[in-house]
């Protein structure tokens, strides 16, 4: 016979064990579901602006471009951003449709919620940082109109890990006399660019990662 403590010790133990399955049953709801997912084709050719048209030079930093991430495995999520990038939006007459950016990665740079996993993202089983540096995005088609109240649809080339291909997505753009914003949220799929590592056996990793992108940049001329 178990006597009262040994009973309390069983049922506990029982809890934690059911609590346990549980969890791993359900699993963690996948954060990219009900999201947009970014067209992926071959790279495109980016168009040329007309030769009498004129540019204006908006500058890209890190103070006003962020770009940030969410991934998944069976049994939770992570979150992270590129603390460091560069780039341009060129206006043409200042329309956005005739607009064309061009942004730099410094994959070296990227963070996420737990310090290990930071250091494994930069390995040869995701980024390989060390073989691929940088990643590159650059517009080739910018239309208006778009996916789930979007204003705009943004085609570019994006390298990632050594391979280019053209990505299109959803975004919400509004450009007045003052500023550029330029805010989007969508899902890419990171097997499309030969990043494949599976996670563990029993705990694996998601395809899809959600991207988010918010661009704040004043205008300095008017």
């Amino acid at each position: 016979m178990f006597d009262a403590k040994e009973i309390v010790i069983m049922n506990i133990r029982s809890a934690v064990l059911f609590v346990a399955l549980t969890s791993a049953a359900l699993g963690c709801e996948d954060p990219a579901k009900g999201k947009v997912r970014a067209e992926v084709a071959e790279a495109a050719k980016s168009a040329e602006a007309p030769a009498n048209a004129t540019a204006e030079k908006l500058a890209l930093t890190s103070s006003n471009t962020k770009l940030s991430w969410v991934g998944s495995k069976v049994t939770g999520k992570h979150e992270g951003s590129f603390k460091t990038l560069s780039g341009s939006v060129e206006l043409t007459d200042g329309k956005a449709e005739a607009a064309k950016v061009s942004v730099e990665i410094d994959m070296a740079s990227v963070d996420s919620d737990h310090p290990k996993l930071t250091g494994h993202l930069k390995s040869g089983d995701f980024f390989d940082v060390g073989t691929h540096p940088k990643s590159k995005f650059v517009s080739t088609k910018i239309a208006a109109g778009g996916k789930d109240g979007a204003t705009h649809t943004i085609t570019g080339n994006l390298t990632l890990r050594g391979q280019t291909k053209s990505v299109s997505f959803p975004a919400k753009v509004q450009l007045d006399k003052s500023k550029l914003h330029v805010g989007a949220e969508f899902v890419i799929n990171r097997k499309d660019f030969g990043i494949a590592y599976p996670g563990k056996p029993d705990d694996l990793i998601r395809d899809d990662v959600v991207l988010k992108l918010e661009i704040d940049v004043p205008r300095s001329s008017n």
